[in-house]
């Protein structure tokens, strides 16, 4: 269990039945009276944000969330396939599940499912993939309003800011955290 003072940013606790994860953390001790904890939380299932306020004293339920090495496989009809590798057993996530994160993945990718009740619930991908640029314009010397950047298109239908000197059939890395070009790779 945890108590008020365990709490900070990133911390997973079960609120009425479901994970939720502290987005945003403040402590206030007024004068009189007890502390207070000012949480804003973000359902992990549904994604909705609310504000509460604990006093201190109170006591939580670590979130019982499971991380699991899965090999991304398909998509199809239903969503996106994931394989555990372990014991070959495929689950689906739904595009809603992975967000913007599903424009960065490739087929055999191992990435980390997070599961609740054995339902995924989010998805880590590796901190770096290598796309292959399918769309670039190319960049006109003395084009300065656009600075040293322009827009390009990968693989998987992901747009990003390249610099002038990337060029279609390219294979770029891109940092997952962040979405953004890191650098070229040779192939």
């Amino acid at each position: 269990m945890y108590s008020c003072s365990d709490l900070k940013k990133g911390l997973k606790l079960m609120i009425d039945g479901e994970p939720h994860v502290i987005t945003a953390f403040d402590f206030t001790k007024p004068g009189k009276g007890q502390a207070l904890y000012k949480c804003k939380l973000r359902n992990m299932i549904t994604g909705s944000l609310f504000d509460r306020t604990y006093r201190s004293g109170e006591t939580f339920e670590p979130a019982k969330l499971e991380d699991r090495e899965m090999q991304y496989l398909y998509q199809d009809e239903n969503g996106y396939v994931f394989m555990d590798q372990k014991n070959y057993e495929q689950i689906h996530l739904s595009e809603e599940t992975l967000g913007d994160d599903k424009y960065l993945l490739i087929d055999n990718m191992e990435v980390k499912i997070l599961m609740f009740n054995g339902q995924g619930i989010g998805i880590t991908l590796p901190n770096f993939v290598n796309l292959k640029v399918t769309q670039a314009d190319p960049w006109v010397k003395g084009d300065t309003a656009a600075g040293n950047s322009k827009p390009a298109v990968v693989e998987t239908g992901y747009g990003l800011q390249v610099p002038s000197f990337v060029e279609e059939g390219d294979l770029i890395q891109i940092d997952t955290r962040t979405g953004q070009y890191v650098t070229r790779v040779k192939e």
